[in-house]
């Protein structure tokens, strides 16, 4: 059999085309894994604090952690809201579990202390309390959103006249997205 040389001509040239996409394709990884990345890493928030941050009375997708997390999301953030909330808890338990609970690379906490102290009598440890989780975290140089109890009064709230309602707790996630992303676009 005889080939001819058009045929010949365009075996030469499929040829061709092969090794200058291998080739392209060679530079592009090259050039891929030495360019510095374009995406930045996740942030992380930890929502630390009592039962207004567990979100009380619904479920955990409709506690103000979750929902805050979907609307920086929204807003194009990649981050992480971790709920580290626990019902009851004093100002003295959440300093004992504090470095348990807010990881090393956090970003942002977001620290709701609660009225739990007074309600078990230990009131007077508040404030001291909550100067000590402030003043660990400022060594960590982790930036604190301060969320005391005057905060929720704005707020609809459940059956029990305390704890807010899914959407309060929705507008309350709302009224943190500019606080928070102020804090990560440091």
């Amino acid at each position: 059999m005889h080939v001819s040389e058009k045929e010949s001509l365009t075996v030469v040239h499929m040829e061709r085309r092969k090794l200058l996409m291998v080739i392209g394709l060679i530079i592009g990884v090259f050039i891929l894994s030495n360019s510095s990345p374009s995406i930045a890493a996740e942030s992380l928030v930890v929502a630390f604090g009592a039962s207004q941050t567990y979100g009380k009375g619904v479920t955990r997708d409709e506690a103000y952690p979750a929902q805050l997390e979907l609307l920086l999301r929204q807003k194009g953030y990649d981050v992480r809201v971790i709920n580290s909330g626990v019902n009851g808890q004093t100002t003295g338990a959440m300093l004992q579990r504090l470095e348990g609970s807010v990881p090393p690379e956090t970003s942002v906490v977001i620290l709701q202390p609660g009225g739990n102290d007074k309600r078990k009598g230990l009131g007077a440890e508040r404030a001291e309390n909550v100067a000590a989780i402030r003043k660990i975290l400022a060594a960590r140089g982790v930036p604190v959103i301060m969320m005391e109890n005057r905060v929720f009064r704005n707020y609809p709230r459940q059956a029990d006249g305390q704890h807010l309602t899914a959407a309060g707790y929705h507008s309350l996630a709302k009224s943190l997205v500019s606080k928070v992303s102020a804090l990560l676009a440091k």
